[in-house]
């Protein structure tokens, strides 16, 4: 069998990864105050050992009110650095997969509840709740409290709270950084018309749409030590009219691959209930597609990508250089090691582990972890 193409070696600036399979950043709502627990090291330690080239961290908010849900992680102070110090401790002392962090800013769409109690909207007035911010005072949805609309102190504290956390991420030995402008969050928000509804230089066409979630990036990449990654995550599409298009994804994508971005992810969705997608297995690859046709960075595909022929077929088509796993890695924490074995390819596994190979793949774990 012809060496599959999901197990050769890529690098993402000077991040050398073993093979293209990454572990997509997948809130756990398992925090408290913003601080990691030991659900993180269970969690991330059981995905360290996977078989993957990178595992990322969950969207980690800049400041306590860019946090999803009160459950949220936080790298905005000095406890939340400790604690996620911690944790990474531990994982590192088993694994030696690098490890990237999604910073993010959940914008109108913070102060939620946790998905399994409903997902709701929690009200300032409220335990757990707090005055959510955004570009415009818009509301995600009809019932919501509308968020106060940032004004230029805003703005420059927030692309501060996003320079700080990085600088945080750096000390902490982090290897990569992923800014979240995807799913509806706050830089989503400032990208698309139908949240950004702004009369300066913030709103109104692409090019000032575009300005913040820019700025962000340029404030982060200056406090990131140049040699580490860093990426951004989007959302392709808005899936709804009137909303923000693929043609202005790639747009984007080029402002930012100009900008020295290191990688872009190519996710869609999350800014409105109006959205219409059509899902399925690869829903989202065209997206990633068409901005790999329009830049020479390296382009991550995610969405309903769980069959391991699906996802070399990706990558020998040229659609993307990198497959993302979420839901299908929690559901198969050992996805790639399966994957490698339908291939015959290897992965690394713990010593550990080393006697669980199966005989029929002799192969599977040539690639071990130091003792």
């Amino acid at each position: 069998m012809a060496h599959a193409k999901l197990f050769t070696p890529f690098r993402v600036g000077e991040l050398e990864l073993a093979n293209r399979i990454v572990i997509a950043p997948m809130c756990q709502y398992s925090a408290q105050d913003g601080r990691m627990t030991d659900w993180h090291l269970i969690h991330l330690g059981q995905l360290a050992f996977s078989g993957a080239a990178l595992l990322t961290i969950e969207a980690t908010a800049v400041v306590p009110e860019g946090r999803i849900t009160y459950a949220d992680v936080g790298l905005y102070s000095d406890e939340t650095e400790a604690a996620m110090a911690r944790v990474l401790e531990s994982v590192r002392r088993w694994s030696d997969m690098p490890i990237a962090i999604q910073l993010a800013h959940a914008g109108r769409k913070a102060s939620s509840e946790v998905p399994w109690k409903g997902g709701h909207q929690i009200s300032p007035d409220h335990a757990n709740g707090w005055q959510t911010e955004a570009p415009s005072a818009v509301p995600y949805a009809a019932s919501d409290v509308a968020p106060t609309a940032l004004d230029r102190e805003g703005l420059e504290r927030l692309r501060k709270a996003f320079a700080e956390s990085a600088r945080r991420a750096a000390r902490l030995g982090i290897d990569a950084v992923q800014i979240h402008g995807a799913h509806g969050y706050l830089l989503h928000e400032f990208l698309s018309p139908l949240s950004n509804q702004r009369t300066d230089e913030y709103g109104g066409s692409l090019e000032n749409r575009m300005r913040f979630p820019l700025e962000v990036f340029d404030a982060v990449r200056a406090a990131f030590p140049a040699e580490r990654a860093v990426t951004m995550r989007v959302s392709g599409t808005d899936w709804a009219e009137g909303g923000w298009t693929i043609e202005e994804t790639v747009a984007f994508a080029q402002a930012l691959e100009a900008r020295g971005c290191s990688g872009i992810h190519v996710s869609s969705g999350g800014l409105t209930s109006a959205q219409k997608i059509p899902v399925g297995p690869s829903y989202q690859v065209p997206l990633a597609r068409a901005v790999k046709a329009a830049t020479r960075m390296p382009v991550i595909a995610v969405g309903l990508i769980t069959d391991y022929v699906q996802a070399e077929s990706i990558l020998a088509t040229g659609d993307a250089d990198l497959i993302a796993l979420a839901r299908a890695i929690l559901y198969n924490p050992r996805w790639p090691w399966h994957a490698a074995a339908h291939f015959g390819a290897s992965v690394k596994a713990p010593s550990q582990y080393l006697r669980s190979q199966p005989h029929q793949y002799p192969r599977l774990f040539d690639l071990r972890a130091d003792d």
